[in-house]
């Protein structure tokens, strides 16, 4: 009997390692993703690789850090089109189609939005993972 509870135990240990690894929390910081999510909210993320990421779906992301940027480099944007997709005609890029390993972010507010119309496109390994929901109320 105490070997079973050890296994559970140990199980669940485990998963919790796992699942750690996997998942994050990321504050919101700007006003870029308004209305969908505001300054201050805290968001579920769940690492992931460009080849899950799906069109639509809010996204964070890691560029180089600017002097005195809270954000670590880190941006919540919505991905805007991921490789294979037609190019939005209103971001600034030389192809038609998103090219493999690339990815176009937009913010929700697009007048107070530093994403892809100024960054271009954000190469796979920048990508951080994919929001899952946000956590707490506001």
């Amino acid at each position: 009997m105490i070997w079973a509870v050890l296994a559970v135990v140990g199980a669940v240990v485990a998963w919790a390692v796992v699942q750690r690894r996997r998942l994050l929390v990321v504050t919101v910081h700007g006003v870029s993703m308004e209305p969908t999510y505001r300054s201050g909210d805290r968001l579920l993320v769940r690492r992931s690789r460009l080849e899950r990421v799906r069109t639509g779906q809010v996204v964070v992301v890691q560029v180089e850090k600017a002097p005195g940027d809270p954000t670590g480099g880190r941006l919540v944007k919505r991905a805007a089109a991921v490789p294979g997709d037609p190019v939005p005609a209103h971001i600034p890029v030389a192809d038609s189609v998103v090219p493999h390993g690339r990815l176009l972010v937009l913010g929700d507010n697009p007048a107070r939005s530093n994403d892809s119309r100024r960054l271009g496109y954000i190469p796979a390994e920048a990508l951080i993972g994919v929001v899952l929901r946000p956590i707490g109320e506001r």
